[in-house]
């Protein structure tokens, strides 16, 4: 009964759930459909919704996806098992306009996109957000690994107790009006304890994998994609180095990302030091369809400049020390940011250079003083190399 207390004062709803109905975000993997079983157990009225993404000219039924036709299929077997109502909404075009086709055009740009917080900010809690509302639901839960916090009236967000699940990087663009709406009931559970949960409910996604790959890719060849979507705007160009030498071309820039270092097929070099032999893609040219490749040192980053930046902390502060993160992956580091807040851009001033960071990506910020509490981020868009200077390109 702990656990369900915890949730139903983490819900915020007052006293009295069954007065409730909450919508639940299910896109039939196991977390989803235990928010579900858990807050229906707390006894609020759970409506469960599902998305369709995918227009027919994309197949997937990937078991390490989600939102595909099986995974809808999931999520009805398990609101029919708890006895709760269960909505398809069809996103498909509102995806491919607002997801997909940033995605594709990220990649033509020769940057690197993060379409699962495309998804976040756009389809996921605007559209299907905006159809709880309708239906009366008085919040929209999903299953992310992370806390809200209402501290003095206002909702926070904190990193998940599961730390190897936690979400937070995927949703530091989450407004502060989405935030008053949503929920979050995993975020003090860790994955095998929500597994435990999914047995305890009998529920048939118990087993199932997490979804690993960007839902509509589930193999991970991103290019492929691409190609097929926009086959007359890739074009094949030169793979240079930094010391101006071509060392061979390239089938178009889209098979790279910043940071890369395989599958460059341009083979070594000979008669170099060690430290300069390895090479690493360190500069896309989108304009002179290039790809330009150098010895790691010429990844080490210590500048970066953001748009589109979202506050989840309010403050008037012109700058902050924070701790940020630059890619999912990556641990958060020590940075200085200078902030205007009526071009909601930033600029990121790195203690120590970081390497292999790509326009494209998101650049995320935490607190110093409590390194779980998450201020906001924003998308990368320039990088200062500051050994670039050196190179003869």
């Amino acid at each position: 009964m702990n656990l369900i207390n915890d949730i139903l004062k983490d819900m915020c709803l007052g006293d009295d759930p069954s007065k409730h109905t909450v919508a639940v975000a299910m896109s039939g993997g196991v977390d989803s459909s235990v928010t579900a079983a858990l807050l229906h157990e707390c006894g609020y009225k759970v409506i469960g919704l599902s998305m369709h993404l995918y227009e027919h000219r994309i197949d997937i039924n990937n078991k390490k996806t989600c939102c595909a036709g099986v995974d809808i299929s999931d999520a009805r077997s398990v609101c029919d098992k708890l006895k709760i109502p269960h909505y398809k909404l069809n996103y498909s075009s509102k995806f491919n306009d607002q997801v997909m086709t940033d995605f594709t055009d990220t990649y033509l740009r020769g940057e690197t996109p993060i379409p699962c917080i495309r998804c976040n900010q756009t389809v996921k809690f605007v559209d299907m957000l905006g159809y709880a509302k309708k239906l009366g639901a008085s919040a929209l839960a999903t299953g992310h690994y992370i806390k809200r916090k209402v501290i003095n009236g206002v909702p926070h967000l904190y990193k998940a107790a599961d730390l190897k699940k936690d979400q937070s990087y995927f949703l530091f663009a989450t407004t502060n009006d989405q935030l008053k709406y949503l929920r979050f009931p995993l975020g003090g559970l860790k994955k095998n304890e929500t597994r435990e949960l999914a047995n305890k409910y009998n529920l048939k996604v118990a087993n199932k994998p997490d979804s690993q790959d960007i839902c509509f890719v589930p193999e991970g060849r991103y290019s492929d994609l691409v190609r097929k979507l926009r086959p007359n705007a890739i074009d094949p160009g030169l793979i240079i180095h930094v010391d101006g030498t071509i060392l061979g071309k390239h089938k178009g820039i889209i098979d790279f990302t910043i940071g890369q270092r395989k599958g460059l097929e341009i083979g070594g070099r000979k008669d170099v030091p060690d430290e300069e032999s390895i090479l690493y893609v360190v500069k896309i040219d989108e304009q002179k369809n290039e790809v330009v490749v150098g010895p790691k040192k010429y990844l080490a980053c210590d500048e970066i400049e953001l748009k589109d930046c979202n506050w989840i902390t309010k403050n008037k502060d012109e700058t902050l020390d924070v701790l940020v993160k630059l890619r999912n992956t990556f641990n958060p580091v020590p940075a200085k940011v200078k902030i205007d807040h009526k071009k909601k851009t930033s600029k990121i001033f790195l203690n120590s250079p970081q390497y292999g960071i790509s326009p494209g990506q998101a650049a995320v910020f935490y607190s110093k003083k409590d390194n779980n509490q998450i201020y906001g981020g924003g998308w990368i868009d320039k990088t200062s190399k500051y050994l670039i200077s050196d190179a003869k390109l």
